[in-house]
């Protein structure tokens, strides 16, 4: 019992040891918790799993959750590390990745069918076991599939070595086979291993745009059982055009044409681009929209010329309606601060050029069939037509739905766990090192303070019901966080898509960098924001993800001496040429932490048929002097906080402030 538990003390709490009696009526029912509670304590720290930018590549994705980034490979290579050949550790990793697959293949090619699944329930009896030890009995029970919790139980805590339970280990097993449910208990078994090895997933943002299976990421992320996630910039753009802002609408749609992706917006959430396509072959009809081919390096289907050709003409449609929308927000939020961004104006329609800073540029395009000139910014009534229908489609979609409540439930810019401090991209800063004060409905905010607004704000933008000035302008700040110079989800001076669409000179398509960005790489600078943010332990870091780490130029992830580590997954295909590799995750279990630096995937379906695994390459930050018990986690200071609270409990029942009573009397 505490010392410092004194009647005073008690007293003091009585109302709500009270409340707590009712779960805990009795001494013993009190006691037992604690007995359990402080056991809890000294298990190992559960593994997290740190990922980001994964830019709609649901395979790789797939494919990394699935083998942990190398967690899994590790395990079985210390459990058989002698007892089995390269090959048939690789054979086993791959049935626990995908196990319905592995097995379709095992069943048409196996001639002893009976006595491979003998062999093959006893390995993965044996990495169940190792992966379930970091937990406890109740939790693994919590996770097991009913139709064999009772029996993976029994398998999981009695011994085929122990004399007595030989017979009846082996007998459980050999029952599976001959009833025909051995395909079955390998998949629950299978799926048991990838749920125990991971205890949380950490995405740092950028689920959304480039490859094409966001959704399918999203519906995993759905149903998996401890997540959180730090939005980036693309969530953000999708939440801005789930909450119905027009400009946020046309840049969601402009990115997926771009990219050839039609299958985020169409099959994922019914999206109707019809009138889109409409419009575009009417206006377009005979230009050949050349500066707007989908990028086809990052486009999974292979397009027919004809599709392409419209796939173009609907890409040059909605980046002229888009420019116009966001001159509509730019002028009538001069807080802002945007107006270099309005540029229709400055475009000499006849000779196709514009004018920027007093000098002329000439247009790689020239033809802007849809720009008035009185008013550059003004949609056409066919326009307004189309972005209604549009927005229509958007907010009707009940998949798109369902996904944005997931963001935003297990979402926010950004996230303190166990001693690091989660965000996409960056915190504003000044030159000098200090936080910047960014202005914000006429108040300033920075550091904290800054993100804490900026997730009021999206948030108000999505939820907020009523009709009011307050909705009004989170709806403009949730587009002004895409491109704004002072948006955490940015920062930087500009956001160049007109000038990369349509100019040659590069000295105009420069987006100059914050300060926070080499800032970050002073030890002192990492301090001072994990001090803003009430970071505390010996061991703290700061993890990011947003811009690509340039290993092929010798570009390090680990910066500040250890304190920040930049982990942007590089899951996008056209990173692949720039980065050199296929990006960074990050594993934190209970021995310290590893960076994986990973090759690009190839396919699914040479992981499977081949045992192909994702080639990565373990980079050890930081190992612990002492394994790391649960009780040296946030989540172990809130089950100390717990049990203290029962020590109370008890000090008032053993003291006559409070009486035992039976169960039923609540």
């Amino acid at each position: 019992m505490t010392k410092d538990i004194t009647p005073e003390y008690v007293l003091g709490d009585l109302r709500y040891l009270q409340l707590l009696a009712r779960s805990f009526p009795t001494v013993a029912d009190a006691s037992t918790e604690i007995i359990n509670l402080e056991a809890i304590l000294n298990l190992p720290k559960g593994t997290e799993h740190f990922l980001s930018d994964i830019h709609g590549e649901y395979q790789a994705f797939n494919h990394v959750l699935k083998n942990a980034s190398g967690a899994i490979k590790r395990k079985v290579n210390e459990i058989f590390s002698n007892t089995l050949r390269d090959y048939e550790k690789k054979e086993l990793c791959t049935l626990i990745y995908y196990p319905e697959q592995k097995l379709e293949l095992v069943s048409s090619k196996e001639p002893d069918l009976d006595d491979w699944y003998l062999i093959t329930l006893n390995q993965l009896v044996r990495v169940c076991r190792n992966v379930s030890s970091k937990y406890t009995r109740s939790k693994v029970r919590k996770a097991l599939p009913k139709e064999f919790s009772y029996i993976i139980q029994e398998l999981l805590h009695e011994s085929s070595v122990e004399p007595n339970k030989s017979a009846y280990v082996d007998q459980i097993i050999k029952t599976i086979i001959s009833t025909g449910r051995a395909n079955d208990f390998i998949i629950a078994m299978c799926n048991l291993i990838q749920r125990l090895t991971i205890d949380i997933l950490h995405v740092i943002g950028d689920i959304y745009d480039r490859g094409p299976g966001a959704h399918i990421i999203m519906d995993t992320l759905c149903d998996y059982h401890h997540f959180d996630i730090q939005w980036g910039n693309h969530d953000v753009l999708w939440m801005g055009a789930a909450s119905g802002n027009l400009g946020s609408i046309a840049n969601v749609i402009r990115m997926c044409l771009r990219f050839g992706n039609l299958a985020t917006l169409e099959d994922g959430y019914g999206i109707n681009l019809l009138p889109l396509a409409t419009f575009a072959m009417d206006v377009y009809g005979d230009d050949p929209c050349d500066l707007f081919m989908p990028k086809s390096s990052a486009c999974d289907l292979n397009f027919d010329e004809k599709t392409i050709r419209l796939i173009s003409q609907m890409h040059k449609a909605i980046t002229i309606i888009q420019f116009k929308l966001e001159g509509e927000i730019i002028r009538r939020r001069p807080e802002f601060e945007m107006d270099d961004r309005l540029l229709l104006h400055r475009i000499d329609l006849k000779r196709g050029t514009i004018n920027l800073d007093g000098k002329e540029y000439e247009l790689k395009d020239k033809n802007w069939p849809t720009i008035n000139p009185k008013d550059p910014y003004a949609l056409s009534i066919e326009e307004e037509d189309l972005m209604h229908r549009i927005h229509h489609s958007f907010e009707c979609s009940e998949k798109l739905k369902k996904h944005m409540r997931c963001l935003f439930r297990h979402g926010s810019m950004y996230q303190v766990c166990n001693s690091n401090l989660l965000f996409h991209a960056s915190v504003p800063m000044n030159g000098d090192g200090t936080l910047k004060s960014v202005r914000i409905e006429g108040q300033e905010y920075k550091g904290k303070d800054l993100l804490d607004k900026v997730d009021q704000l999206i948030r108000t933008a999505y939820f907020d019901s009523e009709d009011s000035s307050e909705k009004d302008f989170a709806l403009d700040y949730i587009w002004y966080l895409w491109g704004g110079k002072d948006s955490p989800l940015f920062d930087k001076s500009k956001m160049a898509t007109f000038e990369r669409c349509f100019i040659d000179d590069k000295s105009v398509q420069k987006e100059d960098k914050g300060a926070y960005y080499s800032l970050r790489e002073e030890e002192k600078i990492c301090d001072m924001l994990l001090d803003e943010f009430g970071v505390t332990g010996l061991h703290r870091h700061i993890i990011n993800g947003h811009v690509p780490v340039r290993s092929i130029e010798g570009e390090n992830p680990i910066k500040a001496g250890g304190k920040l580590l930049v982990i942007d997954g590089g899951f996008s295909q056209p990173y692949h040429a720039e980065t050199g590799i296929a990006g960074y995750t990050l594993v934190y279990h209970s021995r310290g932490f590893q960076l994986v630096q990973h090759e690009p995937f190839l396919s699914t379906d040479q992981a499977i048929k081949e045992g192909r695994d994702i080639r990565s390459t373990t980079i050890v930050v930081e190992l612990s002097s002492h394994r790391q018990m649960v009780k040296d986690t946030d989540k172990g200071a809130d089950l100390q906080r717990q049990i203290h609270d029962l020590e109370k409990l008890l000090y008032a029942y053993r003291n006559g402030f409070i009486k035992e009573k039976e169960r039923n009397e609540y």
